[in-house]
């Protein structure tokens, strides 16, 4: 309200009269009662009267009375202590007050009859609560009551409702479709009507059991007002040559730099191949850390990977208001650039350094010869060591490759980066490199085994409750029910991928779609990369009140033996201390850390449900420094004999015997009660490299398909899985098994089109119009899910699209081989080799050609010949039939008609894997492209002459043969190119 009138003159004449006739609120609008202090004097000396409430605003707008602009007087008085002209409270008014004498007025009212001598005013009783709290102060409710951390938002009813229709549609439309192409086979080729209805029936399978899960997707945001616990983020590596150290400085730089209390933050690295060049990487990264973490947090630097923030084409002025902004970006700048320089020279200099110490030995090794008088003529051994900077031997993995030091064979390392903690903006997180031990006739599992060493390792240095860090899954975590989540799964975005993502490495329909979905069942499955995982869920134990959710188990009343060992493996477990070391391993500070870290992840005291809770402020001590007896304990811990007769990789860590670990161990997660959650955030939480070569595009996808089939012929199958887990979750853990056998049919269905023009035949008798009815209501269903799916989960029709088509290239490629080795690891015991994927290093953004080579190399592979054999097949079958036809006397174009169409499906999707065989972008020689059309004109002609069409005419005139000018040029065309 504004405290002023028109005229205070006027303003201070008309409350004098008003005192003497309506007694009302002088204020502009207000008609309220005037009221007077405690002496029955009027607030001011003016006389300018207003009611209580007018009063109330104008003191605190400043104390100035609004008739005279003089502040309120500041008397005291022998009656009260404090200020004479406050406001009487309800007591003293009621003291004062004769309520049939003394009411409302309103000047307004009627005269007949005064309805305001019936509202009297009358003190309440208002009980006890958060509102009002008599005599005392209420207490906190904050603790108690408090808001949620986190919160499930479903998709919007008016896409998710048409979804989930469709999907009955269309189911309904494919169980008439294949019940009419049962009832109706073609007698003119029932091979390839049996073979066509074959591979539909299964398709339909496949189809069903992808879009069961996909009922009830959702999305979930985060409150990140918490008290975060401690975090140990592991960050793994096992070749520098495939993985370039400043990749993985990058990535380090990144974590160092996250907004989390350095105190409860620690960052392992993993290198699994023990190199000298990680090391001293590792090194030159925790001296950078020093100015890039500060900068970071000073400036809010996003994203916090240097090369990523660097090679930015936006403006970096945006929202920046520091005034040293500028001078302090261009000096980091300049520090990252040689920061650069020495972690690419890197080897060189080892390998400098390393020969020059290793002449030095041999010289010391011939003059010691000398001095022995020796005969001289015995070459001289002397091995060639790896040395470090102060002269030491490098006791990691050696590039000669000596007895206990080669990449199966050398000892365990463990070096802690010593920080200041004394300034605020210097601050680092412990920053520690782990190479575990390896030795010839040990099974170190690959990268479980680095995993489990890496687990162990930071339960004794570190003992954060996760193993991977963002403080928006703490919030889910620390939430009412958050003790029952095992982990949080981050998408995985990738830099580096071409514009057009040729070969769909972004995995958005994966990542956007799929996940989402499984989140709102039991949660989405472990990836292997950006996820927090719950340490406790990572021993082996079950979740609490695990009993609550009985699913739908396929194989009856019968436990099985996992059933059995998971009720013994409650939470309550982790207190019995005799059970701890058969389980854990020997190491008296691993079993301690256990209990520490289940307490740890516990609930807040007071929350719902919650009867064993974590006391306020446990998270609050600080971690306890390293000494020389902890680091000792954590090599011990990560010995390559430490597992024995233990249950690592079986039922504790990461789970051993495939090559998707990830997938298995989130499994075996849910299979005892646990949940998970996925957590899509607004800046990319997690990014990364993706293979942009088609042929490391292949073999990881080789090496995907090939674990899926290793689950499928295992335990892990989810037709075994226990009754905690729920059906629509068993279903999509099925589907990850099942699908690489899709392949087998993929690869006959699209044979068929080829087939089907080079004989003349078609699937069908006929194309009627109840089958092109059956096919276009399938065909537009399709797209229209694929377009809901496009609203709910936020992906692009070309991120759709290019899905599609790697679907059926990989189907063609890698799912066939992977089928392949894994029948042949289940029958003959062969292993399956594993090949790390190359990651490329950071390239010069400006040059397109240069940060895309990758792209445009053709690197020869045997997965190609599947694809090349199937475009071959139906580009010849094209022309064969385009050829027949117009050579035959009765052409059948509605049968030409389906197996063009069904051919040009086939190469659509086949187009990007035909692109990647040309090569570099606008290289092709024009020459490539005659010869292709020549040779496929050339053998759908023989074919046409070898088994010419029913129709043909018989008579000489008219009979096909090959046109003269045709082979002469044919001929000239081969002889000019020789």
């Amino acid at each position: 309200m504004d405290c002023s009138t028109d005229d205070p003159e006027a303003a201070a004449a008309g409350g004098a009269a008003a005192k003497s006739t309506a007694m009302v609120c002088a204020m502009n609008g207000c008609d309220g009662e005037v009221f007077s202090l405690r002496n029955s004097k009027l607030p001011c000396e003016c006389g300018f009267m207003t009611c209580k409430e007018c009063y109330q605003e104008c003191a605190g707008a400043g104390g100035h009375c609004p008739g005279c602009k003089e502040p309120y007087r500041d008397e005291s008085s022998d009656e009260d202590d404090g200020d004479p002209h406050r406001v009487l409270d309800e007591e003293e008014e009621d003291e004062q007050k004769a309520l049939p004498d003394e009411v409302h007025q309103d000047p307004n009212h009627n005269s007949d009859f005064d309805h305001t001598r019936w509202l009297y005013e009358t003190k309440g009783t208002y009980g006890y609560g958060n509102a009002v709290w008599p005599k005392t102060g209420p207490p906190n409710f904050g603790e108690i009551s408090r808001r949620p951390l986190t919160r499930k938002v479903g998709v919007s009813a008016a896409i998710i409702s048409p979804y989930r229709l469709l999907m009955v549609i269309r189911l309904v439309a494919l169980g008439f479709f294949l019940a009419w192409r049962i009832r109706h086979p073609n007698p003119e080729a029932m091979w390839l009507w049996g073979t066509s209805v074959i591979c539909e029936l299964w398709f339909a399978f496949s189809w069903l059991l992808d879009q069961l899960p996909k009922i009830c997707p959702v999305n979930r945001v985060t409150d990140l007002a918490i008290r975060s616990p401690g975090i140990d983020v592991f960050v793994s590596t096992a070749d520098p040559e495939k993985e370039p150290p400043l990749v993985t400085a990058n990535t380090i730089l990144s974590i160092l730099a996250v907004e989390y209390p350095v105190e409860k933050l620690a960052c392992y690295l993993s290198d699994d191949g023990g190199s000298l060049l990680t090391f001293e990487a590792m090194a030159e990264t925790a001296s950078f850390a020093r100015i890039w973490v500060p900068f970071c947090r000073k400036h809010s630097i996003e994203p916090r990977n240097p090369e990523a923030y660097f090679s930015q084409k936006r403006d970096f002025l945006k929202k920046k208001v520091r005034i040293d902004f500028v001078r302090e970006r261009r000096r980091v700048k300049r520090e990252y650039d040689e920061f650069k320089v020495r972690v690419n020279s890197l080897p060189e200099s080892i390998r400098r350094r390393s020969d020059a110490y290793n002449a030095r030995e041999e010289l010391r090794a011939r003059k010691r010869q000398q001095e022995e008088e020796v005969n001289s003529g015995e070459p001289i051994k002397v091995p060639r060591a790896c040395w470090m900077p102060d002269g030491e031997h490098w006791p990691g993995t050696w590039p000669s490759g000596e007895a206990d030091h080669s990449k199966g064979d050398h000892a365990g390392i463990i070096q802690t980066t010593v920080v200041d903690t004394a300034g605020v903006d210097t601050r680092l997180p412990m920053l520690v490199y782990v190479s575990r031990e390896k030795r010839p006739g040990y099974d170190h599992n690959k990268k479980a085994g680095a995993m489990n060493a890496l687990v162990r390792a930071s339960a004794i240095m570190s003992n954060g409750p996760s193993s991977s860090a963002l403080r928006e899954a703490m919030c889910f975590m620390l939430d009412r029910g958050g003790d029952r989540i095992s982990y949080v799964q981050f998408p995985q975005r990738f830099d580096g991928v071409d514009p057009n993502d040729r070969y769909a490495n972004h995995n958005a329909v994966f990542f956007d779609v799929s996940m989402r979905a499984l989140d709102g069942l039991q949660g989405p499955m472990y990836v292997g990369t950006g996820c927090v995982f719950r340490r406790i869920a990572l021993y082996g134990f079950s979740p609490p009140r695990a009993t609550e959710h009985v699913g739908c188990s396929l194989h009856g009343k019968k436990k099985n033996q996992d059933d059995v060992l998971e009720e013994e493996d409650e939470v309550g477990d982790v207190e019995n201390q005799l059970l701890l070391p058969k389980r854990f391993g020997s190491s008296p500070a691993l079993v301690a850390s256990i209990p520490a870290a289940e307490f740890q992840g516990r609930l807040l005291q007071g929350t719902q449900g919650i009867q064993q809770g974590r006391p306020a402020g446990a998270l609050a001590v600080p971690r306890e420094p390293l000494d020389a007896a902890t680091v000792a304990e954590a090599i011990a811990a990560i010995s390559c004999f430490f597992e024995e007769k233990t249950e690592w990789g079986q039922r504790v860590g990461w789970i051993y015997g495939s090559v998707t670990e990830d997938v298995v161990t989130g499994y075996r997660m849910h299979n005892r009660g646990w949940r998970s959650v996925y957590c899509v955030t607004k800046r990319d939480a997690f990014r990364g490299t993706a293979p942009i070569n088609l042929t490391d595009r292949l073999h990881q996808v080789l090496r995907w398909a090939t674990g899926s089939v290793e689950i499928f012929f295992s335990r892990n199958n989810a037709i075994f899985a226990g009754r905690r887990m729920k059906f629509l979750q068993r279903v999509a853990y099925f589907n990850v098994g099942m699908y690489p056998f899709t392949s087998i049919f993929l690869l006959a269905y699209c044979v068929v089109p080829a087939v089907s023009l080079f004989t003349g035949k078609f699937i069908v008798q006929s194309l009627s119009a109840t089958f092109l009815s059956f096919l276009l209501a399938i065909t537009v269903t399709l797209c229209l899910l694929a377009l809901l799916e496009i609203r709910w989960s936020g992906i692009t029709l070309h991120d759709w699209w290019r899905n599609e088509q790697f679907w059926l290239i990989g189907g063609t490629s890698a799912h066939p081989a992977a089928v392949l080795q894994g029948l042949l690891k289940v029958i003959a015991g062969v292993d399956i080799s594993f090949t790390l994927t190359s990651k490329p290093a950071a390239g010069d953004d400006d040059d397109a050609d240069a940060a895309f080579a990758e792209l445009y190399a053709v690197k020869w592979s045997f997965l190609m010949v599947p694809p090349i054999t199937i475009m071959m097949l139906n580009v010849i079958a094209i022309a064969v039939g385009l050829a027949r036809a117009m050579y035959s006397r009765f052409p059948q174009w509605s049968k030409l008609l389906g197996g063009v169409f069904f051919s040009f499906w086939v190469l659509c999707h086949l187009y990007p894997f035909a692109k990647g065989l040309m090569g570099r972008r606008g290289r092709v020689p024009t020459i490539v492209f005659v010869w292709s059309g020549l040779l496929s004109t050339i053998i759908s002609l023989l074919w046409v002459y070898i088994d010419p069409p029913a129709g043909a005419r018989d008579d000489s005139t008219m009979a096909f043969r090959f046109p003269e000018h045709f082979l002469s040029s044919f001929w000239f065309l081969f002889i000019g190119s020789g």
